[in-house]
């Protein structure tokens, strides 16, 4: 079995029942930029037409897929080995979220070791003896009355959390669709535009509760998050009614 290089951790299907199954991970894997698969006594043999079928434009995942008898062939030339499982084990070793497991393994990673990351058959998951060779265990915080997880499921939300720790990607992206955020200068002639119009109306009434209404005006102006498209919206919208009472 040739060794496979880093950067990304190398997906070890244990077992796998169902060549489509093999197929859909394979399409999980590409998804979030993982590509090195190794497949442990596919129980319908290798290659596997359902498996190619399956994967949906990932068939290059499959192409390069590495065949082992066990999981110690399997993991030889790893230097840590995560196995993901939903259930509690009778094993003393450190158990990691998603997340964590996957900050992991970029720092191992990125100091030149690799990494191995275990999933199990669909019925009933990695057995002990599996997860005995590995060095730390995934546990995913799923429901308790339905912990089950499908195996491309269970690789496509490892996959997730791995990309997360390669992208810089911020969680709140503004889609500005055209336009920038208003100025404050732009902000306080809208604010201008309404006071007056309303000032002609008569709304600030009674007097003496004026200048807290339009102070109260200026506050609700400044917490809307207003782009220049809102502002020039606003103002049309304004002399828009302005000219409809006049012709009324």
């Amino acid at each position: 079995m040739t060794p496979l290089p880093p950067p990304t951790p190398a997906i070890v299907l244990v077992r796998p029942q169902m060549g489509e199954n093999i197929g859909a991970a394979a399409r999980a894997m590409l998804n979030f930029g993982l590509d090195h698969m190794r497949i442990v006594a596919p129980r319908d043999g290798w290659p596997n037409p359902a498996a190619v079928a399956m994967a949906s434009g990932a068939g290059r995942v499959l192409d390069a897929a590495l065949v082992a008898s066990d999981v110690s062939a399997a993991v030889k030339d790893c230097s840590f080995v995560l196995a993901t499982t939903a259930r509690s084990r009778d094993l003393t070793k450190p158990v990691y979220t998603p997340e964590a497991a996957m900050a992991l393994a970029r720092e191992k990673i990125a100091a030149g070791e690799r990494v191995g990351v275990l999933f199990g058959p669909e019925r009933a998951g990695l057995e002990n003896d599996d997860i005995a060779r590995a060095n730390a265990i995934v546990s995913v915080p799923v429901n308790p009355e339905f912990a089950s997880l499908n195996l491309a499921q269970c690789v496509l939300l490892m996959g997730y959390e791995w990309r997360r720790q390669q992208s810089n990607q911020p969680a709140i992206v503004d889609e500005m669709a055209g336009t920038d955020w208003a100025q404050h200068s732009e902000i306080e002639h809208l604010a201008k535009h309404y006071e007056d119009r309303l000032d002609e109306a008569g709304f600030f009434f009674p007097d003496h509760k004026a200048q807290s209404m339009k102070t109260n005006l200026r506050n609700m102006w400044s917490r809307l998050p207003l782009t220049r498209a809102d502002v020039q919206m606003l103002h049309g919208t304004l002399r828009q009614m302005v000219r409809w009472k006049e012709r009324g």
